[in-house]
């Protein structure tokens, strides 16, 4: 289908991330607030890099130039001066989803050839997370930022007071092309691969980001990201992205507070939200009064966006909800909509940079396989079958494994991810197209759809809902008056507490399958003895 490339000036991108973070001090001042956290300590640019240098000092203790060392924290100014302090050093921070469960973080640790974990002592015990650490202990030695900071040495803190002034006597320059970044798929679909991301990629992604909304972003604006660190939506976009471009990050270590985010954003004065579609529905939801008016606008990622949702921030708030797509390989963003160019239903144009081209899918005529290149997208894979060794992509494309849609305009539509299709009767059915449906007709509820085996069609879709009065027949009613094919409808309905979710808010897609298995498998209907609808 050809490929598409947008102009795209790299200009100072080719640097080191904590040689953005030098530049950003310098640009905007050290005395400027930098970070608000969730205990409303309040960091300058100043305070943030002067703790990265004495933290860093005492990190590269015991370790190696270029090697990996793990980070278990959550989201908030300890974890970004882990970070930052490994990075000055030259160590390549490892960013561990401490949601992900003992076999993959250690399956994770492998890949990576990661033997140090950075975490805080208040973080395990809050977080209830000391059986996982105990797990863990014969992968990984941990290391604690209390205990650190306890025993800093004369050296440590003079990297602290003078390093801000001269930071090359000190920090380890790392080339744009060296390691920034380790993070970890999800593993639903066996052992999770880690993503190597440049210092050139994150850098890059930033500068893309500011170029594809230029008048969007301030540094007189105030960003509010409860999202997960170790997901790179919530490090690039949530934290890196207003460091580096002079906005104040507001950082909250886990986007499960529906009550509490929504006054948190109020009295911080947040211009910006980012979420996923799952919790901003939910912080809609549970505001009492005008806690989100303040925005300027929400941006939606790593999950599609209901029309449910959009029309209840619109209705309650009059905020535009901008919806992006991308992948962690793309360090993350690959599209996204702009104030004022939001076009509903869509995920927005490309970041300039970027390349993409499209390959035909069989059964499907609406779109493509989209594989996609460019300064953002990813060194390589790390695999736990070949611990620590760079598998690099092919001539630097990136297959998304996802079907999209390109229209005149050069706006992408996400047809649904590859894995994510049903074949039935021999066309192929979205998922998404699925969960779409239900969502529209049942606003308060949440669905999942799966796929089943079936033994005269080959394939079946069922769908996970949480609400108690479900019923299929209002569902194809429903279908029938808004032309949507039959083949989209779930042959069969199964009531659940909740849907499964990742720490990341993103549907655990492999816990919904083995779920929906399971109620199939107890209700004998695995494969339905019901006549085709």
């Amino acid at each position: 289908m050809g490929s598409v490339r947008s102009a795209y000036n790299v200009g100072n991108t080719k640097r080191s991330v904590f040689e953005a973070l030098l530049a950003a001090r310098k640009e905007y001042g050290g005395r400027k607030v930098a970070i608000h956290d969730a205990d409303d300590r309040k960091l300058t640019y100043d305070e943030i890099i002067r703790a990265a240098f004495a933290l860093g000092s005492a990190l590269k203790k015991g370790t190696q130039r270029g090697e990996a060392v793990g980070v278990m924290l959550p989201t908030g100014a300890g974890a970004v001066i882990a970070f930052f302090a490994l990075s000055a050093f030259g160590r390549t921070p490892a960013m561990l989803n401490f949601t992900a469960g003992a076999r993959n973080i250690k399956a994770a640790l492998s890949a990576g050839r990661v033997k140090r974990i950075v975490t805080a002592h208040a973080f395990i015990e809050k977080g209830e997370l000391q059986p996982l650490v105990d797990e863990l202990r014969s992968s990984a030695e941990f290391i604690y930022l209390e205990d650190v900071r306890s025993s800093l040495g004369v050296g440590d803190k003079a990297a602290g007071a003078i390093g801000p002034s001269a930071p090359w006597a000190f920090a380890a320059p790392a080339r744009p092309e060296d390691p920034a970044v380790i993070l970890f798929t999800s593993g639903t679909e066996g052992d999770p691969k880690g993503v190597v991301l440049t210092h050139q990629n994150i850098v890059a992604n930033v500068h893309q980001i500011l170029a594809h909304v230029p008048v969007a972003l301030t540094p007189n604006d105030v960003l509010f990201n409860p999202l997960p660190i170790f997901h790179c939506f919530g490090l690039t976009a949530g934290a890196l992205l207003p460091l580096l471009t002079g906005m104040k990050s507001v950082l909250y270590p886990t986007p499960l507070h529906v009550k509490i985010i929504p006054s948190r954003v109020e009295s911080t004065g947040s211009t910006i939200l980012f979420a996923t579609d799952t919790f901003l529905n939910q912080y809609i939801r549970a505001c009492q009064g005008d806690e989100l008016g303040k925005l300027r606008f929400a941006v939606c990622g790593a999950e599609r966006v209901r029309d449910e949702t959009r029309q209840l921030v619109r209705r309650r708030f009059n905020v535009e909800l901008l919806e992006g797509y991308g992948a962690t390989e793309a360090a993350p963003v690959i599209a996204v909509n702009q104030p004022g160019l939001n076009r509903a239903g869509t995920v927005g144009r490309m970041l300039p940079g970027m390349e993409v081209r499209f390959e035909p899918v069989p059964g499907i005529s609406d779109g493509g396989r989209m594989f996609v290149r460019g300064p953002n997208v990813m060194a390589g894979y790390l695999m736990t079958d070949r611990p620590g060794e760079l598998q690099a992509l092919s001539d630097g494309w990136h297959d998304t494994g996802d079907i999209v849609s390109m229209d005149a305009d050069g706006y992408l539509t996400i047809r649904g991810r590859l894995k994510r299709f049903a074949k039935i009767g021999g066309e192929m059915v979205s998922l998404a197209v699925v969960e779409n449906c239900a969502s529209t007709l049942w606003r308060d509820h949440e669905h999942a759809a799966a796929v089943l085996p079936d033994k005269r069609k080959g394939e079946q879709i069922v769908l996970l809902t949480t609400n108690p009065k479900a019923e299929r027949q209002e569902l194809q009613r429903w279908a029938q008056d808004h032309g949507v094919n039959e083949l989209s409808l779930p042959r069969k309905l199964y009531v659940v507490p909740s849907i499964p979710v990742l720490g990341t808010g993103k549907m655990d897609i492999g816990a919904v399958q083995k779920l929906a298995a399971v109620m199939a498998s107890a209700s004998d209907e695995v494969v339905p003895a019901v006549s085709e609808p």
